[in-house]
């Protein structure tokens, strides 16, 4: 526990003035700040995560130049998962940046209205509100590669093999931090729970309780679910992962959500968690081109964050991390060549944004084989859907257990023109792209 403090301390001190620098050939540069979260209950999921965001802007800085010869400008501001706080760090960094990157469902949330006044891209990749996905709505938010409604309906395909219908007469409990991030997958889980003859049993978990979940797991050997998704974060993940061993609840039938699937609160529970499972639009792949060159140029050379001794260079969270900037560095890429400009601004990189395309070659070109799936975005869609896998722990790491699956749209998409259609009236008036095409 001390050396989980002075680990958390450091990063944040560190985090507090970190900007990337770069060789002395790289004369201009563009400000990609992050909303990071080193510190707080949500710290042990927070630094992995901005560890490999850092890393990945630093070795593009120290290998290339930057992007086209452009600095890419890499600055945290702790926010400790706080909305409030998360906020400030936007109004702080809004002046500068030509994106924003919340790091929360709240923060996003906050934002969101903004960004049509402020015209700065909203970047959140894998999180945030799943309407996002419609482009036309929200002109300015991303969250590839995939929604949270895309990840709750991969889960009910895995654990019924296939056939929703199966689910019929079963009860699955959903275990979840009671703050929008949690809140976010249960309109897709009532509407399949009607559909498809189960019972949805939501489980709320406050922010004091994540690490005593006693009342939450009492309530879940009284009802005795035939599976428990858990939609946790930070502490919550290892809390429940803990709860589950001492209850003996079945781990083949427990599932999270990508960010439950943390190897940090796994060890906590080590071969008592064999089985827990999670989908992940992630995969970690220490071997390829990308990672070796992130090793060389900033982990071997001393300029890294992460805990090498730990094993954190092979985790998920860290290599997600590196996928997340990666998605961004693409994008400013993209804007570059589209508009014939070195120095972006911040309405030109959200048309790189919605003109990502990561198939098979680029993801090759990119050193990032085996990693993330394809997925492309555009104007009208800001997500890409990029299916998922299953990983599973073995007691000392997760592994791929799963083909991709795929969401399915025809059960989230009508979900998605409502939730867009309500927001834009609630937030009236809100500019619509009509000239946005499918």
């Amino acid at each position: 526990m001390k050396k989980l403090l002075k680990t958390t301390l450091l990063c944040a001190a560190l985090a507090a003035g970190t900007v990337l620098a770069a060789p002395a050939i790289a004369q201009d540069s563009v400000n990609l700040p992050n909303l990071s979260y080193r510190t707080g209950p949500f710290a042990s999921t927070g630094i992995p995560l901005m560890n490999g965001q850092r890393d990945y802007m630093m070795m593009l800085n120290e290998r290339d130049g930057g992007m086209n010869g452009v600095t890419l400008g890499y600055e945290e501001c702790e926010t400790g998962y706080n909305t409030e706080k998360g906020v400030e760090c936007y109004e702080k960094t809004k002046a500068t940046g030509i994106v924003t990157q919340p790091w929360s469902t709240g923060i996003t949330l906050q934002v969101l209205p903004k960004s049509n006044v402020d015209k700065i891209p909203v970047l959140a990749p894998g999180y945030g509100f799943s309407a996002m996905q419609d482009g036309k709505t929200f002109q300015w938010a991303f969250n590839p590669p995939a929604s949270y409604w895309d990840g709750a309906n991969m889960i009910l395909q895995a654990i019924s093999d296939g056939n929703l219908d199966s689910l019929k007469d079963k009860k699955i409990a959903l275990l979840h931090l009671d703050h929008p991030y949690g809140k976010e997958p249960i309109p897709l889980f009532e509407q399949a729970a009607e559909k498809h003859g189960f019972t949805l049993l939501p489980i709320p978990v406050g922010l004091k309780e994540m690490q005593n979940q006693s009342a939450q797991w009492l309530q879940i050997r009284r009802e005795r679910p035939d599976f428990v998704l858990m939609w946790g974060w930070g502490a919550m993940n290892a809390g429940a992962i803990t709860e589950a061993v001492k209850t003996k609840y079945p781990m083949n039938q427990f599932v999270g959500i990508w960010w439950s699937g943390h190897d940090g609160d796994m060890k906590v529970s080590g071969e008592a968690a064999k089985g827990y499972r999670a989908i992940s639009w992630s995969l970690p792949n220490s071997q390829a081109p990308a990672m070796q060159d992130i090793k060389k140029h900033i982990v071997d050379a001393g300029k890294s964050m992460i805990d090498q001794a730990g094993g954190e260079f092979d985790w998920v969270f860290y290599q997600r991390g590196v996928l997340i900037s990666a998605m961004l560095a693409e994008g400013v890429k993209v804007a570059q060549e589209h508009f014939d400009a070195k120095v972006i601004n911040a309405e030109q990189l959200r048309w790189g944004l919605e003109n990502l395309k990561f198939d098979e070659a680029r993801i090759a070109e990119l050193g990032l084989e085996g990693m993330i799936p394809p997925f492309s975005t555009s104007c009208a869609d800001h997500t890409g859907h990029s299916g998922a896998w299953m990983i599973e722990w073995d007691g000392t790491k997760f592994n791929k257990v799963s083909e991709l699956l795929t969401a399915d749209r025809a059960a989230i998409d009508p979900l998605v023109e409502t939730a867009a259609k309500e927001y834009a009236a609630a937030n009236a008036p809100w500019p619509i792209n009509e000239e946005c095409k499918m």
